[in-house]
């Protein structure tokens, strides 16, 4: 593999409650970990009771390492400000205190660039009605927090579940971040059955879309922000009307959720950053089928991949 691609960089960043802060970014790909601890204070290998009374000036933080090749770093600044509040000087929804702070810690000079020229277009952008107070600072060292807190949401579901169900955190992000300017903007950019399928989760007419019968080689990416999501070497035909899929090209891509509409119980698939509908993951005795609506989806032949960016993806065709 190109020595390129495999090479990894360091993202440090403070949002609140690091506890909050590792799925939205776990398991993406070119996402090699994400790690709890604390940054920014003045005390060596601090515990996570010494950080919580306020004394250390340490920040709780997540420390990601990443292919910047794979998972760009401009990509992970837009995840990591739709999950904070970067008005609030004093912590973050109900976790108040400098420990909960937000900041951004910046490994080289390229990253502190680009840190600054995000926080200013979100300022530009008057998404937000307050200033923008988010710190952005050079790294320095970075102390991994106690077990326990490593990857929390995985190995305490229950209390996890709680803790971020009432911290207000996602209604905040669903009325910062899907406003009607978004929604409108968002139509400009779609197809109306577009826009229905991926935000409405509709679905659209068996046998009566672009894909279903799409036999051409090449790759299917998210229509909304060109993701990729599965290849025409997994694709089959099912004789149902819709492109279906044995897996997608990368797992990390998507998101399965439940889905109780209409009387039914069925697992949604959602393409993971854009949080666009896909389709269903349908039980076929023991193979699973992801049966995707085309309106999700956009096809580039694979003669097309190297002028549109996907290059990385040709050895899938060989």
């Amino acid at each position: 593999m190109d020595n390129a691609i495999q090479r990894t960089e360091l993202a440090t960043f403070a949002g609140g409650c690091f506890w909050c802060m590792v799925q939205p970014f776990d398991k993406l790909p070119g996402i090699h970990s994400v790690v709890s601890g604390y940054t920014g204070g003045h005390t060596i290998n601090p515990t996570y009771q010494e950080v919580g009374t306020e004394t250390t000036g340490h920040f709780e933080a997540v420390q990601i390492t990443f292919q910047p090749e794979l998972f760009p770093y401009e990509r992970l600044l837009d995840i990591y400000w739709q999950l904070i509040d970067p008005t609030d000087r004093g912590g973050q929804f109900g976790d108040r205190g400098s420990s909960y702070r937000t900041a951004i810690f910046t490994h080289n000079e390229e990253q502190r660039k680009k840190a600054e020229a995000s926080k200013q277009a979100l300022q530009k952008g008057k998404r937000f009605k307050k200033p923008i107070v988010t710190e952005i600072m050079p790294a320095v060292q970075f102390f991994p927090a106690e077990d326990e807190h490593q990857d929390y949401y995985n190995t305490h579901r229950r209390s996890y579940n709680l803790y971020h169900d009432g911290s207000g955190r996602d209604e905040f992000v669903e009325r910062s971040w899907n406003t009607k300017k978004d929604k409108d903007q968002l139509r400009q950019q779609l197809t109306e059955l577009q826009y229905s399928v991926t935000q409405n989760r509709e679905t659209e007419p068996a046998f009566q879309n672009t894909y279903w019968n799409n036999d051409r080689e090449g790759l299917y990416v998210d229509v909304i922000n060109g993701d990729p999501l599965f290849s025409s070497r997994d694709k089959y035909d099912t004789g149902t009307g819709w492109p279906t899929f044995s897996k997608p090209i990368e797992e990390g891509w998507i998101r399965r959720e439940s889905d109780l509409s209409n009387g039914q119980v069925r697992t949604a698939l959602r393409s993971r950053v854009s949080n666009s509908h896909l389709g269903h993951l349908i039980q076929d005795g023991n193979k699973h089928q992801y049966r995707v609506n085309s309106a999700s989806l956009r096809f580039i032949p694979v003669e097309q991949l190297e002028n549109e960016g996907y290059g990385r993806y040709m050895p899938y065709f060989a």
